[in-house]
């Protein structure tokens, strides 16, 4: 008895060291070089693990900053932005430029006022669920369907729902753009915009390719693709394309000519400044009069004189 443990336990012993020995071997043949750089790159992004860059996550944007090197066109941490990509460049060795930040813009003028309920949903509250269902709770089939799905996909707590408008509404000093937003909306409402010198955009707040009278129709506020705003560009910034406008942000110079001309007001400026309405009736009571005029008045109020003695 006492032999044949001690020869199970030899067996075991040797056959243990001859499957080390043989995955060793096989390790030592399919192991896969990795460059160290992969971890100093890593060490330098934000962590976010978002997605924005297009990869899987901050390890795999790591492994491809390191294999596009030196060209790092195709490498951009939106959550770090200019000045991650700057460390990133730093650790490579390597030049990169530096890109316009950009945030999110939500492309839906249909308000709660703008937009009535012909529908009621008492499904679960998912925006894509329920786009999977119906075309919502309006006459709109493209607006936005307001669960709120933009709001559970952004990590950063910079988009949150407008309980008066029913609209998401995006918060920009948290916005990183890193597109989350924009790949939860099944309506694709949320684009990714240029920032604009000092934060001033100008976009088509509308989404809806149904031809006018139809627009018009299901949202007060909505493009009507009537190509007043193309037209009266000078730049060249607006296309109108299947019956709804869309600015180029690339082309935009901010003139607003297209926010005056839209007949909906479906196009917005924001983060303009106020300008105050020129005070010209004020200016005109207040100023100098002639001298002939003031002769005139006095020769008047001389003549009101002696007729009320």
């Amino acid at each position: 008895m006492t032999q044949t443990i001690i020869w199970t336990i030899a067996i075991l012993t040797v056959l243990g060291t001859v499957l080390a020995v043989i995955l060793y071997f096989v390790a030592e043949k399919f192991k896969v070089e990795e460059d160290p750089r992969i971890d100093e790159v890593e060490k330098v992004l934000p962590g976010a693990n978002c997605g924005g860059c297009g990869q899987a996550g901050c390890r795999a944007f790591a492994q491809h900053c390191v294999e596009s090197s030196p060209n790092l066109d195709s490498c951009f941490c939106p959550v770090g932005g200019n000045e991650g990509m700057q460390k990133v460049a730093a650790v490579l060795g390597v030049e990169v430029a530096a890109k316009e930040p950009q945030v999110a813009v939500v492309r839906c003028n249909g308000t709660c006022e703008n937009r009535p309920r012909v529908n009621e949903y008492g499904g679960y509250q998912s925006c894509r669920v329920k786009a999977a269902l119906y075309s919502g709770d309006t006459g709109c089939s493209f607006g936005c369907l307001g669960c709120g799905d933009c709001v559970a996909a952004c990590q950063f707590g910079a988009i949150s729902m407008d309980p008066a408008t029913g609209l998401p509404v995006v918060d920009e000093e948290k916005c990183t753009a890193c597109g989350a937003c924009v790949k939860a909306c099944p309506k694709a409402i949320i684009e990714l915009r240029n920032k604009g010198r000092r934060n001033m955009r100008v976009f088509v707040s509308c989404v809806n390719k149904d031809k006018g009278g139809v627009a018009r129709k299901a949202c007060k506020a909505a493009c009507i693709g009537c190509g007043k705003c193309a037209k009266v560009c000078p730049f060249d910034a607006i296309t109108v394309e299947n019956n709804l406008a869309y600015i180029d942000f690339t082309k935009c110079k901010l003139c607003k000519k297209c926010v005056a001309e839209c007949p909906t007001g479906a196009i917005h400026a924001v983060n303009f400044p106020v300008v105050k309405p020129k005070p010209e009736a004020a200016a005109v009571q207040s100023a100098p009069a002639s001298p002939v005029e003031a002769k005139a008045s006095v020769v008047i109020s001389s003549e009101v004189e002696k007729s009320v003695n």
